[in-house]
Parts: structure tokens; sequence; C-alpha cells
């Protein structure tokens, strides 16, 4: 069997946007403490962070973060994340049933960002907290001094403003699991109160408001559409939050999760526009897909299954070969709708349903996930273009027939360079895939490498073996401007070529 498909500079669904490849650093089990941050790790630096997580994070290529939550949002307050670290207060997390020592906050947070070169999506609790309490902290963060609030943030030691441009009006309020669930209306209103105040501050601040939870809400869309009519002219974006899993075992469409993404994507799309039109407007928001990964809800015993401690062990999934296929598929969607996704972050970067694991005191190292994120980050370059042709069909319990090869490309005007991205979304079939590369003059073949699950889809790393999954070199030939690729079942696939600059 096989699939044909091209490629042409002028088929571009536009500029591929890199704050794509963000991610999520949220106060919760081990992420922050023993995570990012171990003032007595061996290889912690002056501000206590580890320096071995600082260098998997640099590889990971991960461009965006976002802080600090999440559900622990909605019950923070940020004052108790500042000033003097020996006079912060340890609370009670009624989000993950933790403690808090706060001994990393806004200020230790924002300055490791700028360390390690990502730039910073702030939360603001929108759950317990208000208008005043978040006007407050956008002043804290982006004032220059010569204001109480500012002045205080010079006081802790931070003397220029942090000019944080990112910024999430809550999380989840959709969910009546989190700490001061919303109505829509109830939402809406407060979201437009905080966006409007938020924007005569500064108007190039990019504000996030708060879409629904999952695909599957029962809420889905009529959420949506109210909130945005109440908030519309003060945001910019919209959020979307996806986890999967095989449930009940189903493989198959686990493989295909992208479908549901791509979905998504395009339903929280077509309302946002819907909701424009209604307003004679021509003003396009875009999605903020700031939670998504596989992530194993099965095996969750929940939160209130574990002691209430400091950085309790939750949800420390280990992720196999098949999961690195799925988030490789992820990303490709994720590319494909480059022109309508403002934002996106895999949840969460180290130990909580993360990329990176660590031991406290010890190692830290590579999840299967880890190199399908790394490499589409570090090859994708320039425009995202649209692929024409066909496909064979899959068919899936729960998505109904699908295309079995999921693809994307993109090309670097400037360089030449173009960049291929591919998965053979089938449990059991492989498959010859042909891209028509003539149109680009002078097409070499650079490198190929390829993640396989099929012949076993369960293996994993373990810090004593951190190379069990890992990209192997693939299988692909160019002839005549046309790329023959063999694709393995249950396979994500990085090729990378070069051509004359147009």
């Amino acid at each position: 069997m096989s699939s044909h498909h091209r490629i042409v500079p002028e088929f571009a669904v536009g500029p591929l946007n890199r704050r794509i490849f963000g991610t999520f650093v949220e106060h919760m089990g081990r992420c922050v403490y023993t995570g990012i941050h171990e003032p007595d790790h061996p290889t912690a630096d002056e501000y206590g962070f580890r320096g071995d997580v600082e260098a998997l994070v640099r590889e990971l290529g991960a461009t965006l973060v976002r802080y600090p939550g999440g559900n622990f949002v909605s019950a923070y307050q940020w004052e108790d994340g500042v000033g003097p670290v020996e006079d912060r207060p340890r609370r009670l997390d009624f989000a993950w049933r933790s403690i808090e020592t706060n001994q990393v906050g806004t200020n230790e947070f924002l300055a490791w960002c700028s360390r390690v070169g990502m730039e910073p999506l702030l939360a603001v609790n929108l759950g317990t907290r208000g208008l005043t309490e978040a006007m407050d902290y956008l002043q804290y963060v982006n004032s220059p001094a010569g204001t109480t609030l500012a002045d205080k943030r010079v006081e802790h030691g931070v003397e220029q403003p942090w000019g944080v441009r990112l910024w999430c009006l809550g999380n989840e309020m959709d969910g009546p699991w989190q700490i001061g669930h919303k109505t829509p209306q109830e939402y809406g209103r407060l979201a437009q109160e905080v966006g409007n105040a938020f924007k005569r501050y500064d108007e190039s601040l990019e504000l996030v408001a708060c879409g629904s939870s999952s695909h599957a809400m029962p809420t889905f869309g009529e959420w949506e559409r109210v909130v945005l009519e109440a908030c519309f002219d003060h945001v910019d974006h919209i959020s979307a939050h996806a986890y999967y899993e095989p449930i009940d075992g189903d493989r198959v469409s686990f493989l295909a999760c992208s479908e549901d993404m791509s979905r998504h994507i395009d339903d929280v799309v077509a309302t946002a526009d819907a909701v424009a039109a209604a307003r004679g407007s021509s003003k396009r928001l875009t999605v903020s897909f700031d939670e998504w990964n596989v992530w194993f809800q099965e095996r969750w015993q929940g939160e209130n299954s574990v002691e209430i401690t400091e950085k309790p062990p939750l949800i420390e999934d280990v992720y196999s070969a098949m999961d690195a296929v799925v988030v490789g598929s992820l990303l490709i969607t994720l590319m494909r709708h480059t022109d309508r996704v403002g934002i996106a972050c895999q949840a969460q970067l180290v130990n909580i349903i993360a990329p990176i694991l660590t031991e406290a005191g010890g190692r830290a190292w590579k999840q299967a996930i880890f190199e399908p994120f790394a490499l589409t980050s570090r090859h994708a370059r320039g425009i995202v273009l649209r692929l024409a042709g066909t496909s064979p069909l899959i068919d899936t319990p729960r998505f109904g027939q699908v295309e079995q090869v999921w693809a994307t490309a993109t090309h670097d005007p400037q360089t030449g360079d173009v960049a291929v991205f591919c998965c053979n979304r089938s449990v059991d079939r492989s498959i010859e895939w042909t891209l028509d590369l003539s149109s680009f003059a002078g097409t070499a073949l650079v490198d190929h490498v390829t993640v396989e699950a099929a012949d076993d889809p369960d293996r994993y790393n373990t810090a004593d073996d951190p190379d069990r999954v890992v990209p192997v070199p693939g299988t692909s030939s160019l002839a005549d401007g046309v790329l023959t690729t063999q694709l393995a079942p249950m396979s994500w696939h990085c090729l990378r070529l070069t051509s004359n600059p147009s």
C-alpha cells in the first residue's frame, strides 16, 4: 500500500508560529521542587535551579512557558511568592492538597525564564480573587519604579520591570473541580473587566480567555460563545486543553487522537469567528492550546489519594515508544493549524506528565516523548506548507475513518531548508509514502530519523537505561524530485532536506 503527496512553496498555511513549542510549569507535585529547583542538588546554580535540568530544557527547545498553573493558580496569592524567601508563608494548596513553601515565586521564576531563554505566560487567579488582585499583580510585574507596587518589586531586588506580555485570565473556570468555578456568564463578565483594565494599562498585552477544559465537556462550544460575547473586544486568544490516552486499551484510536485535536481547534475557531461575525468584527482570535499531552487519567487515583505533604509525587507518568509517536502527531497537528493556533504548551515540563524526569538529589533523563518535541522545534522553520494528495484511510472506534499518514512540512525561503514530519497512524500496516518535491530546485536529502513503536510499543526510558527509545535512522530515498519513505506501523518521522533558496 502507498500514499502520495506533493508540496509547493505556494501551498502555505502561514509562517510557523514558534510559540506553539511552549511548555508548562505548575506548582504541583515535583515539577518545581526537585524538578527545576533544588538548591542542594550537585548541579544547582547560585539561584538554586538544577543545571542538569536546565541543559535538558535548552535541548528540548521550548520557546514559551506557562506559570504558575493550572488548577494551582485558582487559589494562589501571588504576594506569598515575593520578598525575602525566609519570610514567605507555608500554605495549603487546595487544588493539589499539597504544602506550598513558596520558595520559588514570581521573581525567581521569571529570572529563570530569562536565563534559559523562554518567554513567560503568566496566569492570574480569577478563582478566589478578581480584578483588584490581578491589577496589583500586573503592576508589580510590569510597572517601572515610582509607584507603590513597582517599588515593592525594586525593594525585592528587581530594579527593572519584567515586561511580561502574555497573560492567562484564570484557568479552566468551566470545570466544576476548579477552585472558584464559574458559570460562563460569571466568568465572561470577569474576563471582560480584567481584560479591559489590562488593555488600558498596556494595549500591547496579549490576553488569553479561558475556553473549555476539554472537547468533551457538556458545555463545550456554548461556554466559548457566551464567554467571548462578553470579553471578545478585550482578549486575543482563547484557551483549549486536551489530554489523550488509550481508553479501555483502544490503541487504534489513541494513535489517531491527533484527529480529535484537529477537530477541537476547528470547533473553537469556528465559534470565535461566529462571535466576530455577529459583531461585524474583522478581529480574529487565535487558540491558546496551553495544555496538551498524553496523560493516563484512567490510572490517576486523584489528589485525595495522596497524603498532604510537600512536593508529593503526583502523576509522574512514564512514556513509551507509542506515546512518543502520538506526541509527534499532535505537534504535526499544531503546525498544520499555525495560522489559528497562537500559543501551545505541552503540560508539563518536569516530572508531572513530562518529557523530563528527575530523581531528588540525583539524575535527570529524557522520556520517550522528549525527542519528537526537540527535533520538531529544532528543525521546523519558515513557512508551514499544506500537503496535497491522498492517503489510505483507517477505521478507528472513536474518530471513524482517518488518514493513515498524518504529515506536514516547513520551508525556509532564506536557507532553502525543507523539513518534513509525518506519522503512520496505523497499528499494524506499513506504508510507502512518496512526496513530490519537484517544485523545490536542487533538493537533496540531509537526514531521516524515526521513532518506531510497533516492535515493542511499551518500551520506555529509565535513569539506568535512558536510550531505550531514541530516534534511529529511517529508510528513504530521493530521486527526480520525489522523496520515497518507508513508514513502519506506529512510527513518527523527521526528514531534513535542502533546496536552492528562492
